[in-house]
């Protein structure tokens, strides 16, 4: 709101479209949220609940995290759980959902495919080391299919 006030003190032009900088778009489609137990709880962007309630035509991949090679590195016995939200209109992910131990640390790359509405076309070109937890990206976009 202060770059707002201090925009229009100066004359300049008020960047209020979506993503402008005088906007807290982030704010209401991007918050990540970490519940810090055990094992953890991470999100960001809409569920598929809220995404079918704002109207949206979505599809839903779930994986195993446990199924990914990282997490066998990570912990003997790895369990874990990643769902992400695809608009199927727009081909973007609008939302992600994690559960497991440390999973928190995968939140960030959700947040920026979300912020950023990056294409799934285009996140299937950003690979994940190997062998981490993070892998769960790819075999969630193997899952989504081309």
């Amino acid at each position: 709101m202060g770059d707002v006030i201090v925009a229009g003190a100066k004359g300049e032009k008020v960047e209020d479209t979506r993503w402008g900088r005088h906007v807290a778009t982030a704010d209401e489609r991007a918050v990540p949220q970490v519940v810090f137990t055990d094992p953890e709880i991470a999100s960001v962007g809409l569920t598929a609940a809220a995404a079918a309630a704002a109207g949206l035509r979505t599809r839903v991949v779930d994986y195993d995290l446990g199924a990914v090679a990282g997490a066998s590195l990570h912990a003997d016995g790895y369990k874990g759980h990643a769902r992400m939200v695809v608009d199927e209109d727009r081909k973007v992910v609008v939302g992600f959902t994690v559960a497991g131990p440390d999973v928190a640390e995968l939140l960030h790359a959700a947040t920026i495919a979300i912020v950023g509405e990056v294409p799934l076309d285009r996140l299937r070109l950003a690979v994940p080391a190997y062998p981490t937890v993070s892998e769960v990206w790819l075999r969630l976009l193997e899952t989504y299919g081309r």
